[in-house]
């Protein structure tokens, strides 16, 4: 089979794919070389928070040369290798450079970055192209996607679904929901197709089932950003049975922990109590201190929608315990985003649900400050959080600014989620118009809505 769920193609990426890095990783999985990567900084003093994420950008090319701590530890996994022999780009001051890079890794990985959103935010078909869905899925199928009953299916198309996971998480980060749902939801078939109507043996099964729980859960997300909760509850209902099916344990965790969050924001706060409880539970068994720590701030979130002020303060203090511990073998790939600033971020929504306005308003600057470049869309939320908390107390030019920086990015964001947000802020803005900064903002608003 030729056709991938994830087909990237020499003519459509802007990057060279780092093909000797993708070679070490040989048989491993993205997570699992992750978790090498990370054994390996341990070993030399080194923290690293690598995850399935950056492999895949180092293996992609959207990472062509690391930074220093990454040097470090991809020197001791692979002794008497340079920079070069591991199909990096030389450092500045390399003989035979002439200067081409830049000075500073930051600098060079935020400038891919840079490339990586100008090429993600092309037209549909290229869009399509990037997930797979320009092309049939099997040779000989009548229609893009399609499955012939009893076809074989090997490990190669549990690695496509996989991979097609991946992929929908790094545009997430980019983009929002808005721009990827309806695709995603096509890939999502696809590979419900393969577990339904392909013959395979019991170790494909169980990476099949891995892999469309966590394709239905990300897609589960798409709908939720996208404004569309109904579809989203019943993806995650849709994952939660492949993962008791399964008896996938980190699968049915995750499947929980997005099921709060979902029910949190549709005003459920109950409902999501009971779910990131359940997830708690379940995730017990997982060892992952830090997927716990999400799991309490899940927690945390409903309980502040329920005013009860002791329960929300107990769960934050123990989700900031567990974030505390560090990182682990143990913690499930999908959780890349949970650093300090989405910690930030979901208690900066704690205090605002709450009315404790000024803290909330701290712990929003912090998510923003503290948010990696590459989270576009975060960026984006914690902002339009941090306008709504200056709105809280008043602080209408404050807060008129950081609605300007939200409507900056929203040509880039595409999330009904954060629309809803910024749209909220802009209604109670416009009786103050006579404020300049207000006016300003307003105007802006209405022009990027209007176009």
């Amino acid at each position: 089979m030729t056709n991938t769920l994830n087909n990237h193609t020499a003519e459509l990426t802007v990057n060279t794919a780092n093909t000797v890095m993708r070679a070490l990783r040989g048989d491993r999985s993205a997570g699992e070389f992750a978790a090498a990567v990370r054994r390996a900084g341990r070993e030399i003093g080194e923290h690293v928070s690598c995850d399935a994420r950056y492999v895949g950008r180092v293996e992609s090319g959207a990472i062509r040369r690391p930074n220093y701590a990454y040097e470090r530890v991809f020197l001791h996994m692979f002794p008497g290798s340079s920079l070069e022999d591991l199909g990096f780009a030389p450092r500045a001051g390399t003989p035979g450079t002439g200067g081409m890079w830049e000075t500073t890794d930051q600098n060079h990985e935020e400038n891919d970055d840079v490339h990586r959103r100008t090429f993600l935010s092309g037209t549909p078909v290229t869009m399509a192209a990037v997930l797979g869905l320009d092309h049939p899925l099997t040779a000989g199928a009548a229609t893009p996607g399609t499955v012939a009953l009893g076809r074989k299916v090997g490990a190669a198309d549990a690695r496509r679904v996989e991979d097609a996971v991946r992929e929908i998480r790094l545009l997430d980060d980019v983009q929002g929901g808005d721009a990827l749902y309806d695709r995603a939801g096509r890939v999502l078939r696809t590979a419900y197709q393969l577990l339904n109507c392909g013959s395979y043996g019991r170790g494909v099964e169980q990476r099949l089932q891995s892999g469309a729980g966590e394709l239905a859960i990300s897609v589960g997300w798409l709908a939720h950003d996208s404004g569309q909760p109904a579809d989203a509850r019943s993806f995650y209902a849709e994952a939660l049975a492949t993962a008791r099916m399964a008896d996938d344990p980190a699968l049915e965790a995750h499947a929980f922990c997005n099921s709060a969050f979902l029910a949190r924001d549709a005003g459920r706060p109950r409902e999501a109590v009971r779910a990131a409880q359940a997830a708690h539970q379940v995730a017990l068994r997982l060892g992952s201190q830090r997927l716990r720590s999400l799991l309490a701030m899940r927690e945390a979130g409903a309980w502040a929608q329920l005013q009860d002020r002791g329960a929300c303060e107990r769960s934050l203090l123990l989700a900031q315990r567990l974030f505390a511990s560090g990182s682990s073998d143990a913690d499930p790939e999908w959780m890349s985003f949970y650093g300090e600033a989405e910690l930030a971020g979901l208690e900066a929504q704690c205090w605002s649900a709450l009315g404790e306005w000024e803290r909330a308003e701290g712990c929003a600057r912090s998510a923003i400050e503290l948010q990696q470049p590459h989270f576009v869309r975060n960026k984006a939320l914690y902002t339009a959080e941090l306008a709504h908390d200056q709105l809280g107390r008043g602080e209408l030019a404050a807060a008129a600014g950081s609605g300007c920086q939200v409507v900056s990015l929203l040509g880039e964001v595409h999330s009904t989620r954060i629309q809803s947000m910024i749209a909220d802020t802009a209604h109670r803005l416009r009786p103050h118009r006579g404020v300049p900064e207000v006016a300003d903002f307003v105007s802006r608003y209405d022009t990027a809505l209007a176009s």
